[in-house]
């Protein structure tokens, strides 16, 4: 078998969770109960992430411009015009995806087993975690748009059924319904992005729209890459459609990870990068720069002061997409990548860390309740710590080489002004996690004085040993790109995916001292937040002294800017009015007043018509001579006429 041969077996990736889903779907529950169905999604999740690494080498083993192969299954819309094909697109941006969404994706589905153990709708859950990365892998590897919104629209169904898994609690099925509404804005924009691409390019294949780009007007351009940016933003919580991603931390936590590392989010920064040469065609790139870093900003600021430890590592989640997209658009589509393959090491690893962390204090996330934690769960701890330093982008970990990258990548482009905003969300992003980590570990033991639960402890090693996994790849995953021409292997792999585009150039240093002095400016950032985090905390003694200092604005960042405030107020309680005014008069005084008219009409008319029913024979007999008169003084009128 050569190595096109197994690039066309690309499908199986996806097909082994989707098998995967089936069978639970099937069996799980009533044949399969714990943890069998749990070890049946996770096999299946490691069986992908092998193949992923089987594709890897056999496009590893091609040319580099020949690293583009395109897998047609079937005829999917053969219509007129419109052909679409259900296809696979491999190339070495696919691939990256497919191996970090298995990789990370079997370690969370790993560490479900343990922490949902106990629950009654344990195969259920497995059912969907495996549909929801069957749906991220489907929407990665399309070969056309149709193909990936497929996958687009399934992680969107499986994020609402995994959010509201605890539909028992309203605010769990609040926050699902609060998801799926938002991202179907999102969805909007793709949608129409697509009419635009076929319209102009009479093609939905990725490949030779792609390559079609650059005859657009830039007008044209502009306006595709802007409508598929509106999807990007819903997916991944942008500005102004962020408001959905905390309310999901409802769902259990490995859901959380998922959504967070591997899945759904990430969805959004890959759209962006897949369709950039519509947005080196167009002017749009700008706009992505920095809705990206102003939402950085704006998330982190609100990660100051939260106190729930799932909604810090959200608000956190949604500031370090925002890098990402500050990388997308200025154009160093590599360097956003790499962030977001090291973001889904750290990030996974905070997330199960704080599961493992809810786990031990029997369901507490409330971070005022906790505090020294270190001593009886010195895993958990250990490996939350490494995931700490990560990202506050300390060296040598993961977090500060891409990350670093990032806002080299700004300033050599000339956009100061998104470098100045984005280090001083690093500097941030330092304190709070900072503060995060003092609050739950360190200090003293104040979920001693909240509640007479037992004492904390250490999860099972189902669920730290993905941690120990993770805390490896957090430490060592920065390898994967390191800032010197000979090391540069994750930007020299997707180099065949950006130099095909016309317009596309690397941002390359001005000088190795500027370089330098930029990288040892953002560890000095990351370290002034740890040590001011530090110097505030280590000496409160139960109080929150970055909340005490930022007073009333507190409240306000607690609130999250009152984004939901304004879109309840501007858009939710308006439109309830006018949807009621609409009811009362069109809907209950047209449409139900004419059916209730025709009704009152032909009961009326049925009545009258009832009349004529009597039962009297006499009276059937008068109808019968009565009709027949009538009938022969009409013919011989007729015939006198004639």
């Amino acid at each position: 078998m050569n190595a096109r041969d197994v690039l066309d077996l690309a499908w199986v990736v996806p097909a082994l969770p989707l098998l995967g889903a089936a069978v639970l779907l099937l069996f799980g529950g009533r044949y399969l109960r714990e943890p069998a169905s749990g070890w049946i999604a996770t096999l299946l999740m490691g069986g992908a992430f092998a193949w992923s690494v089987v594709t890897l080498i056999a496009l590893w083993s091609l040319d580099s411009e020949e690293r583009l192969h395109v897998t047609r299954m079937f005829d999917w819309i053969p219509s007129g015009s419109l052909q679409v094909s259900a296809s696979f697109l491999v190339d070495p941006l696919a691939v990256t995806m497919i191996l970090f969404v298995t990789g990370v994706g079997a370690l969370i589905h790993l560490y479900a087993i343990g922490y949902m153990h106990g629950d009654e709708r344990f195969s259920r859950f497995f059912l969907y975690l495996n549909l929801f990365a069957a749906s991220m892998l489907i929407l990665v590897l399309g070969g056309s748009f149709p193909v990936t919104f497929l996958g687009w629209e399934g992680v969107g169904v499986c994020s609402y059924l995994l959010i509201s898994f605890w539909f028992e609690r309203d605010s769990a099925a609040a926050a699902g319904k609060k998801a799926f509404v938002t991202n179907r804005v999102g969805d909007f924009g793709f949608l129409l992005a697509m009419f635009l691409v076929f319209f102009h390019l009479g093609t939905l294949e990725i490949a030779p729209a792609l390559a079609g780009a650059s005859v657009l007007s830039e007008g044209t351009a502009t306006a595709i890459a802007l409508l598929f940016f509106l999807g990007a933003v819903g997916k991944s919580a942008q500005l102004p459609l962020h408001v959905w991603l905390p309310d999901a931390m409802e769902g259990p936590t490995p859901v959380s990870a998922l959504i967070h590392a591997a899945t759904m989010v990430t969805a959004g920064v890959y759209l962006v990068v897949r369709t950039h040469p519509f947005f080196l065609a167009g002017d749009a790139g700008t706009v992505v720069a920095w809705v990206g870093v102003i939402t950085a900003f704006t998330a982190a600021t609100i990660a100051l002061v939260h106190n729930d430890i799932k909604r810090v590592l959200a608000y956190s989640t949604i500031s370090q997409l925002g890098y990402m997209f500050l990388a997308a658009g200025v154009g160093a589509y590599a360097a956003a990548i790499f962030h977001m393959v090291t973001h889904a090491f750290f990030k996974a690893l905070l997330f199960l860390g704080a599961g493992s962390v809810i786990h031990g204090l029997h369901g507490e996330q409330d971070m005022r309740l906790m505090g020294g934690l270190r001593k009886y769960m010195p895993a958990t701890a250990g490996t939350f710590i490494v995931a700490w330093l990560a990202i506050a982008g300390m060296v040598p970990l993961a977090g500060f080489w891409s990350k670093d990258e990032i806002l080299a990548k700004a300033w050599f482009d000339g956009q100061v002004a998104l470098w100045v905003l984005g280090a001083v969300t690093a500097l941030l992003t330092a304190f709070y996690m900072t503060r995060q980590v003092w609050l739950v570990f360190f200090g003293e033991a104040r979920w001693t004085h909240a509640s007479d639960e037992a004492t904390p402890h250490e999860s099972p090693r189902v669920m730290t040993f993905p941690l120990v996994v993770l805390a490896g790849l957090t430490v060592f995953g920065g390898l994967l790109n390191l800032p010197f021409k000979s090391l540069e292997f994750l930007t020299k792999w997707l180099d065949p995916v950006f130099e095909r585009t016309p317009g596309f150039e690397h941002i390359e240093a001005d000088s190795f001292g500027v370089a330098f002095g930029l990288s040892v400016a953002a560890v000095l950032l990351g370290v002034a937040g740890i040590a001011l985090a530090y110097r505030l905390y280590s000496r409160a003694s139960g109080r929150d002294p970055a909340r005490e200092r930022l007073g009333a604005a507190a409240e306000f960042l607690e609130q999250g800017w009152r984004f939901d405030w304004l879109y309840e107020t501007g858009i939710v309680k308006p439109g309830r009015k006018a949807l009621d005014a609409v009811s009362r008069g069109f809907d209950l005084g047209i449409v139900d007043g004419a059916v209730n008219g025709i009704a009152r009409a032909l009961q009326l008319g049925g009545t009258e018509a009832r009349r004529a029913q009597s039962g009297y024979v006499r009276r059937y007999a008068f109808a019968v001579f009565a009709g027949a008169t009538l009938l022969i003084i009409l013919a011989m009128t007729r015939a006198t006429g004639a």
